[in-house]
């Protein structure tokens, strides 16, 4: 035990000395009586024996707390003389009134002071120390024993401090904030030597909840229950499980002697629930779960035994795009799912909500076949088309498929959400894909051309494109026909160019193909048919083929 020499050897007997002076220690502020000669308004006049002037104190000093004056002139009363200016002694009735106190309170201690501890406040600071405040009982703390980080900012800081030494003969006593720590530090190493020793599990008391871990009490030692170490689920939030005083089963992990740090375990008292479960469950077992925490990413779910597993948000629906996994689950549900990974060793169980639902092409490939005509919306779009949603899947639309005119996209003309009819064209079940079209529910311009026109009607035509099969060109304003090469003559492929306009006749309108093909070839038949017609109605004699054979044989 550390001794008020020991401080003295450690300050400098000079310094220390220094210091004591600091506290007023001085012979000239011994208590001795005063006599009250006047009381003017804030100012009490005090006659002082063996002063030849008066010396004045404050009236607040001959006050009670409720204001109520406790001494009247020619009263005599206790006050010290702090000093002198032009003679005239500086006096405290106040000072006088702590002093007594100092005196009884040192012979209530006796010669067992050494180590006693004290809380207050710090009052003042001065050059050798500071002075603390307790009980109305000043206490003189020297720097070099106050153990403060900031001496700047110390007024009115609360404190615990030890008594390391008591001046009778100058009413002073002196603490030290060091010697405590001492005695504390030496008290705990005692403390956890014990608990070292300790072998199972020690109970203690939840003193302090961070968001870091559980701060508990063993016995007047302080270790920390990280927040990983509380549950064999993982991280948790120790206020959702906890609150101040409750009593917990804790295990001693470790012991940081440089960090002076008791690390404990809360999980370590209790039996590892993960290997309960090593040969309990197997990949592809389906079991019944609690949703306990929904995040943006997925879902963590209570296996029960203080197992958590997680159900990733693709693991959640069938449905390529669900956004946010609360919009199908509620923290609470009781769920089914199957276990689809595993690994006692990282403490890492995976599964799935999905695998035991029918998936939705499944159910749509029962209920609709090739051909049905229904109503879906857009749900995403492309460049090359749209994915239509169908009674909770996506089926293709593509470009060529949705509209008439080769230029137009559904990209263009297609909005998210807009409501579309189209006809199923192929259900792909090994690839799960369905194939969708829109053009055989609405009118193809063949079908307007074919309102004008039929069969062997005259048209004309701009060349748009020449092919190796043949000639495009523009009819009835922009719609595509076809003159096939073998449709062409009399005219010459070789000698046609883009712009030319052509004659001829409708050979064929495709209203569902949305095809038109013309003849040249057909025009000029027609043309043969025509000119014979004519040429008969206007002959008077008739002639037959016979009559013509007749006449070439002679």
């Amino acid at each position: 035990m550390a001794t008020i020499d020991e401080f003295e050897n450690y300050a400098g007997e000079e310094d220390f000395a220094s210091m004591l002076e600091q506290f007023e220690k001085k012979e000239s502020q011994r208590v001795s009586e005063g006599q009250i000669v006047a009381i003017e308004n804030d100012n009490v006049v005090v006659a002082v024996s063996g002063e030849k002037k008066e010396g004045n104190i404050s009236i607040d000093e001959i006050k009670d707390a409720n204001g109520n004056l406790l001494f009247k002139v020619g009263d005599s009363l206790p006050i010290v003389i702090t000093g002198k200016r032009n003679e005239q002694p500086i006096i405290s009735h106040k000072k006088a009134l702590s002093k007594q106190k100092i005196k009884e309170y040192i012979k209530t201690l006796g010669d067992d002071y050494k180590d006693k501890i004290i809380e207050g406040v710090v009052v003042k600071k001065n050059k050798g120390g500071f002075i603390v405040e307790s009980d109305g009982i000043e206490f003189f703390m020297p720097k070099f024993a106050a153990a403060l980080k900031d001496v700047n900012k110390v007024e009115g800081k609360h404190i615990r401090a030890c008594i390391i030494n008591v001046k009778d003969e100058d009413d002073s006593i002196v603490i030290s904030r060091k010697r405590l720590f001492e005695i504390e530090n030496s008290v705990k190493k005692e403390k956890i030597d014990k608990i070292m020793q300790q072998e199972g599990l020690i109970e203690g008391k939840v003193k302090k909840i961070t968001s870091f871990g559980v701060f508990v009490d063993l016995d007047g030692v302080e270790g920390l229950v990280h927040y990983t170490e509380i549950s064999y689920k993982g991280p948790v939030n120790p206020a959702k499980l906890y609150k101040e005083g409750d009593s917990v089963l804790v295990k001693v992990i470790s012991y940081d002697k440089a960090k002076n740090r008791l690390a404990l375990s809360i999980k370590g008292a209790t039996d590892d629930p993960w290997k309960e479960i090593e040969n309990e469950l197997e990949v592809g077992d389906a079991i019944k779960v609690t949703v306990s925490n929904i995040e943006p990413y997925g879902v963590f779910v209570d296996v029960g035994n203080d197992i958590e597993g997680f159900l990733h948000i693709s693991e959640i629906s069938w449905n390529k795009n669900i956004q946010s996994p609360d919009a199908f689950l509620k923290v609470g549900q009781e769920i089914d799912v199957e276990v689809i990974e595993i690994d006692t060793n990282s403490r890492k169980l995976r599964v799935s909500l999905k695998k035991l639902l029918d998936k939705p092409f499944e159910q749509f490939a029962k209920k609709y076949k090739q051909g049905d005509i229904l109503k879906g919306s857009v749900a995403t779009l492309t460049d090359f088309g749209a994915f239509i949603k169908l009674d909770g899947i996506d089926g293709l639309l593509h470009n060529e498929d949705a509209y008439w005119n080769k230029n137009e996209k559904c990209k263009d003309l297609m909005k998210v959400g807009d409501e579309v009819e189209v006809k199923i064209v192929k259900i792909d079940k090994d690839k799960e894909r369905i194939s969708l079209t829109r053009k055989g529910l609405i009118a193809s311009p063949a079908d307007d051309f074919a309102k004008k026109y039929s069969v062997d009607s005259q048209v004309s035509g701009v060349v748009r494109d020449i092919k190796d099969f043949g000639v495009f060109i523009k009819v009835d304003g922009d719609i595509d026909a076809l003159i096939r090469n073998e449709d062409l003559y009399p005219l010459k492929k070789d000698e046609i160019k883009v712009g030319d306009e052509i004659n001829g006749v409708i050979s064929m309108i495709d209203t569902n193909n949305n095809k038109i093909r013309v003849s040249v070839k057909r025009l000029e038949k027609q043309k043969e048919r025509n000119n014979l017609k004519s040429f008969n109605d206007n002959t008077d004699d008739k002639m037959t083929l016979g009559d013509i054979i007749k006449g070439q044989i002679k």
